[in-house]
């Protein structure tokens, strides 16, 4: 494939992307030759920013991050890219094909919010080009800012999307918008159940003999190559695997769609170091002979479903390639969005599930759908959950219906797992009686992997999960991972800014009249820099304390500063 020559537009004008970033983004937004994609296809990416942070985000980001699961906080290094793709014949166009894509691309991992948008606007922006944008962009620059927990109405082309923005304080499985009461709208809202989550049913049906072996895999962070025969496929398993762990925060690198014009490729397909913690989804077969060193690849083969509706495709290769693609840019608020694929009723039993087989049988580029890979699961097969999911589609159950059920399963598991840790997290913290306002707040316990190995007798996962295996050694591996480190630094985060909220309430709680007595003016001085400065970091780090609390301090820093010499007040508050 060629070089993209030429970007059409870029909105908003002044979003500041580099050259290297506007070269990945056009690649990535064009099926590879390998991928017969004809008619309309859609499917996402992530590609590395370059040279870091900007700019400190704006505080509303920061607002939306502190509410917001932190599985779906904005990405702080990465943009995430979802792109509508169209290619149709047309003989007047010297190629014989009419191919263009239009990308949207945010830090905000709301596939299904993306996806609708883009289902609405590309098929006009396609027509009707520049002016269709500018109309669009208008709109979504009116769009309030993603608060956690709020019901939005999101008008765009003459329809309202309605959208649930997840928080924290949802419980699981509660997002959906289903249970909720909409206002009367004209005209009347297109309701999105969700912003976030896929089918996972659907997209896991391949591979449902071994979803648990994967979760593992997932969890422990290891390097994963899917081959798959198309990008939406590839993006999509992508995505559900990363997704299978919710609540805990996916911390590896992950691509939903990559391909060999990616700066990083070189650095994927080194020999001389191990493989990257990252799941990379591809439909180069080329990839697997020179990936073939990775420790384990996920061969998928074409889809075959019963009752599904979706984008049109056909086998087929169109040359040298894309010359044409445009990047819309912007965000919720200023970051935009787009449609589901069909669903339906799936009747018959389990399509054709992939097998374990060996990395030594990946010779070739026709190498069968299969899991290849030398790891042994640490748990056992839940044999129930698959007589479960056969029952259901023997039975014509709706794929929202088995969906929900293998997220259950997921959730169960990945909770079942968390669940001790948080336990024994919760045991690292100080009591609050130790807490003394007056001197400096006691330290939060080192985590020690022994110990909690040992507490798993009484408050293990069997407690909450009837699956057998070795929990022990799964534990022992996940030590080593990605995400062990990225859980504990953000719960020992969570817990200093706690323990800073409860010294500042012991603080605002005492009598500081009678602290003051007996106080030279060194020391009264030092309370009040000590003071304002928790004050600084209970409003930038959002530390979970009340107003009526910081209305306290800001009390306490009056008194104390009314009770120096003028000279001195003067000095703390100058005119």
């Amino acid at each position: 494939m060629e070089r993209p020559e030429h970007r059409e537009l870029v909105y908003p004008s002044d979003f500041r992307l580099t050259d290297k970033e506007k070269s990945s983004i056009c690649y990535l937004s064009f099926p590879d030759s390998h991928s017969g994609c004809l008619g309309d296809t859609q499917f996402s990416f992530r590609i590395r920013q370059c040279g870091g942070q900007r700019s400190p985000w704006p505080a509303d980001d920061r607002h939306y991050d502190s509410g917001a699961p932190v599985s779906l906080q904005r990405e702080a290094a990465h943009y995430l890219g979802y792109v509508y793709f169209r290619q149709v014949k047309d003989s007047s166009v010297k190629r014989g094909y009419f191919q263009k894509s239009l990308v949207l691309v945010s830090r905000l991992p709301f596939v299904r919010l993306f996806q609708a948008l883009l289902s609405l606007i590309a098929p006009e922006y396609f027509d009707k080009l520049a002016p269709c944008l500018e109309a669009v962009c208008s709109e979504i620059d009116q769009w309030p800012a993603p608060v956690p927990g709020r019901t939005l109405n999101l008008p765009v082309v003459g329809v309202v999307l309605q959208v649930h923005i997840p928080s924290r304080a949802d419980k699981p499985e509660s997002t959906s918008l289903k249970q909720r009461g909409h206002e009367n709208l004209l005209p009347a809202p297109l309701v999105l159940s969700s912003v976030h989550e896929l089918d996972l049913f659907r997209c896991f049906q391949p591979v449902l003999a071994h979803v648990q072996t994967l979760w593992e895999l997932m969890l422990l962070g290891e390097p994963l190559l899917v081959l798959a025969p198309s990008p939406t496929v590839s993006s999509e398993m992508v995505l559900a695997l990363t997704r299978c762990l919710q609540p805990l925060k996916f911390c590896c690198d992950y691509r939903p769609y990559f391909t060999i014009h990616d700066s990083e490729f070189k650095e994927f397909a080194t020999r001389t170091q191990a493989p990257p913690n990252v799941v990379l989804g591809v439909t180069n077969p080329f990839l697997i002979k020179t990936l073939q060193h990775w420790p384990h690849i996920l061969r998928i083969g074409e889809p075959k479903m019963s009752g599904e509706a979706g984008p049109a495709s056909a086998q087929g290769s169109w040359g040298d390639g894309p010359r044409h693609s445009e990047a819309t840019l912007g965000g919720l608020g200023s970051e935009p969005a787009a449609q589901t694929p069909g669903r339906g009723c799936l009747a018959g039993g389990l399509p054709k599930q992939v097998k374990l087989k060996k990395p030594s049988r990946l010779k070739t580029l026709d190498t069968k759908p299969g899991l290849y890979t030398t790891y042994t699961a640490h748990l056992h097969r839940d044999k129930a959950l698959l007589t479960r999911l056969l029952r259901g589609l023997r039975r014509g159950r709706p794929a929202d219906t088995l969906t929900t059920l293998l997220r259950g399963h997921l959730l169960e598991l990945t909770q079942s797992f968390v669940i001790p840790l948080e336990h024994y997290m919760a045991g690292l913290m100080p009591l609050q009686k130790s807490v003394a306002p007056w001197k400096t707040p006691p330290q939060i316990r080192p985590f020690h992997q022994d110990d909690f190995l040992r507490s798993l007798e009484c408050t293990g996962p069997q407690l909450t999960c009837v699956l057998k295996g070795d929990w022990l050694g799964l534990y022992r591996r996940f030590f080593k991972s990605p995400h062990f480190d990225g859980w504990y630094r953000q719960r020992r985060r969570e817990m200093a800014h706690k323990l800073e909220a409860l010294h500042l309430e012991a603080i605002c709680e005492a009598d500081i009249e009678t602290w003051m007595k007996d106080k030279s003016e060194v020391e009264v001085v030092d309370l009040v820099l000590k003071l304002r400065e928790k004050l600084v970091r209970a409003q930038s780090h959002q530390l979970p304390v009340k107003e009526e609390t910081l209305q306290r301090a800001r009390l306490h820093i009056e008194t104390a500063i009314g009770s120096l010499p003028k000279d001195l007040q003067a000095v703390l508050c100058p005119p």
